[in-house]
């Protein structure tokens, strides 16, 4: 099926119904509706008032077949696959297996000695990012390549032979690469993937089936939605290849099994005491949001071809809103336009999640 125009496709979208897993407070029905008619192609949300959850999808899941979005489909979490990281890193602290004053230098050679394991977990390493240059995309926008593979030693050489973008500890500003380099420590320290480690000290313990950790393949498996750019006409992105981003923002999950991680982690079943303070006071792996009823939400937001996703919760963990929005344009985003749609949608979500 061809659409001309994004307002068209949205006028669509519009007029399909919502499906939903328990009966849903109107407003946020009304809100994931507006969403979608904002542009997005598909949106999913799970929302938990204490022990009461309501999880609601509307829209397409496959704008092609017309295929309707469901509570239970993939999508790419891009960077809440931070925070599983950030667990992996303090677990392996907690065991006495390193300190995360650690300087980085000591499990990656070449970077500058000053830079420490926590600086990498909350973004003032100073480290260059390269996915913040459009000629670092061509392969896959461009000649249209999208299994294109870069590995994580390339990008942080990348990232090193541009030179740094301030002094270790100096600053905060947003690096992919500081996570990629964390891969590489907890790999050299447990001598084995992060794939492994997040497998068996996370996705199963919490029985986190429909999530998984794609190192090569660029295509999404099992039911899932579809990504897309903001092109008109718009590109599907669903297959792309997640080597660029790997323990920077690869995982795919659910709502259900995103929001059970965050719930587990905010809860302080995931992490012995002094790390889960290190975690919450230090920023690591996760943000800190202003609540649009007051107080402080926190968890963590993910941008990547195709989708925009978070995953916040409340300081006391009583409420909590996992949503993914099928549209996000990386060129756009490079190039300072929007890349998503705009509109009330996302915020009439977040108001409805959490103010009484």
């Amino acid at each position: 099926m061809q659409y001309r125009s994004i307002v068209a496709l949205a006028a669509t979208l519009s007029l399909l119904p919502v499906s939903a897993q328990a009966a849903p407070r109107p407003a946020l029905a009304a809100a994931v509706h507006q969403m979608v008619a904002d542009g997005f192609t598909a949106t999913v949300v799970r929302v938990r008032d204490d022990d009461r959850v309501v999880s609601l999808a509307a829209g397409v899941a496959d704008v092609r077949t017309g295929a309707p979005a469901r509570t239970g489909d993939r999508f790419r979490i891009a960077s809440n696959t931070k925070s599983f990281v950030a667990v992996v890193v303090l677990q392996l602290e907690a065991a006495g297996l390193l300190s995360i004053e650690d300087s980085a230098a000591r499990w990656v050679p070449g970077l500058d000695p000053r830079i420490t394991l926590r600086q990498l977990l909350n973004h003032t390493s100073g480290l260059y990012d390269p996915t913040e240059e459009r000629s670092f995309w061509k392969p896959y926008l461009d000649d249209d390549h999208r299994g294109y593979v870069y590995t994580p030693d390339r990008v942080i050489r990348m990232a090193l032979a541009h030179g740094p973008t301030g002094e270790p500890g100096a600053a905060y500003k947003y690096s992919n690469t500081g996570y990629l380099v964390l891969g590489k420590v907890i790999e050299r320290v447990t001598r084995h993937s992060p794939v492994t480690e997040i497998q068996r000290r996370l996705l199963d313990p919490l029985g986190l089936h429909d999530t998984y950790f794609p190192v090569l393949d660029p295509v999404l498996h099992g039911p899932h939605l579809h990504g897309y750019d903001m092109s008109t006409p718009m590109r599907d992105m669903t297959t792309f290849s997640p080597s660029y981003d790997w323990t920077a923002g690869a995982m795919v999950s659910t709502v259900e099994d995103l929001a059970r991680f965050h719930e587990a982690l905010f809860a302080g079943r995931l992490l012995p005491a002094a790390q889960q303070e290190e975690l919450l006071t230090g920023n690591l792996g996760i943000e800190r949001m202003p609540s649009p009823c007051g107080g402080v939400l926190v968890g963590q937001t993910g941008a990547g071809p195709g989708y925009t996703s978070m995953s916040l919760s409340t300081e006391d963990g009583k409420r909590q809103l996992v949503l993914v929005g099928t549209r996000f344009d990386v060129a756009k985003e490079i190039a300072d336009e929007p890349p998503l749609p705009t509109g009330d949608g996302s915020r009439q979500v977040l108001s409805a999640a959490f103010c009484p």
